[in-house]
């Protein structure tokens, strides 16, 4: 069984870009896999909603919605960033759903990467 590991970023695709990120992680990963969140990224969107408004505060109430709906469960992280929380605990079976070209470098030959594509579907890098 494979992780699937979301970043903030990732989660806030489904607002921004009305792409169904489960359903499209669905169709890409044809293996045996469970969808994780850190508790860290939880965190950084009730921060989003508290300190930002219009679009950025809606995005992330639709991400916090989405995962309580799908029932996400989170990893458990002691404190730190959660770019340099996702590197550390990643492995080379783990999949990064992620956007943020930096994270996507440092995890290169540590994991493998989901991403966005023509802001319209996602693909295994």
């Amino acid at each position: 069984m494979n992780r699937i590991i979301i970043d903030t970023n990732f989660l806030l695709i489904p607002a921004q870009f009305k792409v169904d990120i489960f359903s499209e992680i669905e169709r890409i990963c044809i293996f045996k896999y469970k969808i994780y969140v850190l508790d860290k990224t939880i965190d950084e969107l009730n921060k989003i909603i508290k300190e930002q408004k219009g679009k950025h505060k809606r995005s992330a109430s639709l991400a916090l919605q989405l995962l309580k709906a799908k029932k996400i469960p989170q990893i458990k992280t002691p404190e730190g960033l959660v770019d340099d929380l996702i590197v550390k605990i990643a492995k080379k079976s783990d999949y990064i759903a992620t956007q943020d070209l930096g994270l996507k470098r440092r995890l290169k030959n540590k994991a493998n990467i989901i991403a966005m594509r023509q802001k319209k579907f996602l693909v295994i890098l």
